[in-house]
């Protein structure tokens, strides 16, 4: 899946010049958490979020430092932390170091720059860095949950519910290259085999539990613990 399948567009985005309190009334009243900064062409040149609002002397919650971290700071970091809580304008208090994608890259690596960058929103720019669209949280949960609905459509005899646990199975490093055996009859699956780490277990199950038309689960994996060589039976009733 990639950027441009599930994107917000056109997006509600606000100019350098736009005044604070036009931007806090526009999150609000959206209900988002933060926007995109635009020049007149259309060009990203920033993001303001809630963050930005933090540290405002209306509030009294300028950033306060001791007095002998004062004495060391340099006058333009104080003159810095002063705009960030006295600004009257976007253009001021905005993130101006923004990493955006393009339409084709995909969800893996819009991901990858949430996570690492601690950030909420990725923005989707064009060749010549104009914004066309925007990937929010939200719009990875709505992928999530029409994926998961069209997933659900899926065959669901057991000739298809034992190919898609082979399949996927066989995909994963931990399920021990074919030690996990799969029997399907009438939407019940029974699982045998061996496992190596009880927490695989549960990763098999998940497996199951997965594939549509599956009804019940039934645990037969032996356990066996590999430096010791103590194993652990599957539960008693079978079931996980």
């Amino acid at each position: 899946m990639r950027a441009e399948t599930i994107m917000t567009s056109p997006v509600i985005s606000v100019g350098p010049q736009t005044t604070i309190d036009d931007a806090a009334k526009l999150m609000l009243s959206h209900k988002i958490s933060g926007l995109p900064v635009v020049e007149g062409d259309g060009r990203l040149v920033g993001i303001v979020s809630e963050g930005d609002f933090l540290r405002r002397g209306e509030l009294g919650t300028g950033r306060k430092r001791a007095r002998w971290l004062e004495f060391l700071l340099s006058p333009g970091q104080a003159a810095s932390d002063y705009v960030q809580a006295h600004a009257t304008r976007v253009g001021e208090v905005m993130t101006h170091d923004v990493e955006t994608v393009t339409g084709d890259v995909a969800l893996e690596a819009i991901v990858d720059i949430m996570t690492r960058r601690r950030v909420k929103r990725v923005p989707v720019v064009d060749a010549g860095g104009r914004l066309v669209g925007i990937v929010s949280r939200s719009d990875l949960m709505k992928a999530l949950v029409k994926a998961r609905a069209e997933a659900a459509a899926a065959p669901d005899d057991d000739v298809s519910i034992r190919a898609a646990l082979t399949k996927e199975f066989g995909r994963q490093s931990w399920s021990g290259n074919g030690l996990i055996r799969v029997h399907v009859a009438d939407g019940e699956v029974d699982l045998t085999g061996t496992i190596f780490d009880e927490r695989e277990r549960a990763a098999a199950r998940v497996v199951c539990e997965n594939v549509p038309g599956v009804k019940k689960v039934v645990d037969n994996l032996v356990c066996v613990e590999p430096i010791s060589g103590l194993v652990i039976m599957p539960p008693k009733d079978g079931q996980d």
